[in-house]
């Protein structure tokens, strides 16, 4: 079977290259992963017994949106997190992490045409790649928009050209950004959503970082949506389980928007997704039902942005982010830093432009690597000063 044509120019995935630059050579210190957002701090403690008290769920069919007890816990985190009261039955669905929905909501809500001509997908550039193949897997144009230092690490859709923006079906935003960890502000999002009003797209939210913060506190753009009264199908959230309750393998996130949209994704989840299992919806409506451990977690992040703070002073555009788990480092060159740091001292990093796009001879990530801080305290110390002597020093 052959792969469709409009897939012949998808870049490779970041990590398949990592390893074709850096696995042909041998490290020189020991080895250490600073590559991958997967969190490393404890998950919650009550997790393997919720699991144990349902695992007679395995047994039996979930239920495809989310149970009772998980929509729910869903609506009543949204509702104390934001200040926003939705109806669990018809505003939200369970997903198997943010990736399946960021995906497929894509599919189920971007029209073949819009006012009659191919429609546009924006995404951020740098961004999450599922964003770009989600545009081209229903055969929209993806529009690469820098995020650069001079945009505060955030598209600015408002300076597209019209005949874009009236093309354009949706926009993808990351708030905090993978890999910048810049906040939206409420300004940036009501600006954002008029924008969308004006040319009538709907804005993708990934806010899957909202709770690793510093000092302020991420808002979601379902809150301004609703603060501002748009049309309630104009936003579409996503969540996670992942990074803010240390769960990537539990598989568990929700979306969240209109009726009228959340029909339209639940109708594709019946025939082409799989819902979550049901133990693993009673531990994710436990879990959202749990603050504790967040708090505790987002500490210990704090902990390492004041130390990477410390490590990288004096050293221009090193600062830690504001939220996120990532530094996005400034380098000459992005891919023989990530080679220098392999060969020198055993630290693998990921390029900033496998990230990115070029668009018009320029990768707004060719400059950076990215760090993950996910590793504890004293490991992400010394991975960070061996760095900073290697690269910087």
């Amino acid at each position: 079977m052959m792969f469709p044509e409009r897939f012949s120019n998808l870049p490779e995935y970041a990590f398949p290259r990592l390893r074709s630059l850096l696995d042909a050579h041998a490290p020189g210190g020991e080895v250490m992963h600073m590559t991958i957002g997967e969190p490393r701090h404890a998950m919650p403690s009550f997790v393997a017994e919720v699991m144990a008290e349902n695992i007679a769920g395995f047994a039996k069919y979930p239920n495809n949106n989310g149970s009772d007890e998980l929509l729910g816990a869903i609506a009543g985190w949204l509702e104390r997190r934001f200040g926003v009261t939705v109806d669990p039955m018809t505003d939200i669905m369970a997903l198997n992490g943010t990736r399946e929905g960021l995906m497929n909501a894509c599919i189920a809500l971007c029209p073949e045409t819009k006012n009659g001509k191919q429609p546009v997908v924006l995404t951020p550039n740098p961004f999450y790649q599922v964003y770009a193949v989600a545009a081209t897997t229903i055969g929209a144009e993806p529009v690469f928009v820098p995020a650069t230092h001079e945009t505060g690490f955030l598209p600015d859709y408002a300076g597209l050209p019209t005949e874009v923006l009236d093309r354009t079906a949706i926009a993808y935003i990351c708030s905090p950004s993978n890999p910048q960890g810049a906040i939206a502000s409420r300004d940036y999002l009501r600006d954002l959503i008029d924008l969308a009003e004006k040319h009538d797209f709907k804005v993708f939210s990934d806010e899957c970082y909202s709770e690793i913060y510093r000092d302020e506190v991420p808002v979601s753009a379902l809150e301004v949506a609703r603060e501002m009264g748009a049309d309630p199908e104009r936003v579409v959230i996503f969540h996670s389980l992942s990074k803010r309750s240390n769960l990537p393998g539990l598989r568990s996130g929700f979306v969240a928007s209109g009726p009228e949209n959340m029909l339209r994704i639940q109708r594709l989840r019946s025939y082409s997704g799989a819902p979550l299992p049901g133990p693993i919806q009673a531990v994710s409506a436990r879990v959202w039902a749990d603050e504790e451990h967040v708090a505790a977690s987002r500490q210990l992040y704090v902990e390492k942005f004041d130390m990477a703070d410390e490590v990288f002073s004096g050293i221009q555009g090193a600062e830690a982010p504001q939220a996120g788990f990532f530094l996005w480092l400034p380098v000459t060159d992005g891919e023989e830093a990530a080679m220098k740091l392999w060969t020198e001292t055993g630290i693998r990093v990921l390029p900033g432009a496998y990230l990115s796009r070029e668009v018009n001879g320029e990768n707004p990530g060719k400059h950076y690597i990215r760090v993950a801080l996910v590793a504890p305290k004293e490991e992400t110390q010394r991975g960070l000063i061996r760095l900073r002597d290697c690269l910087y020093g």
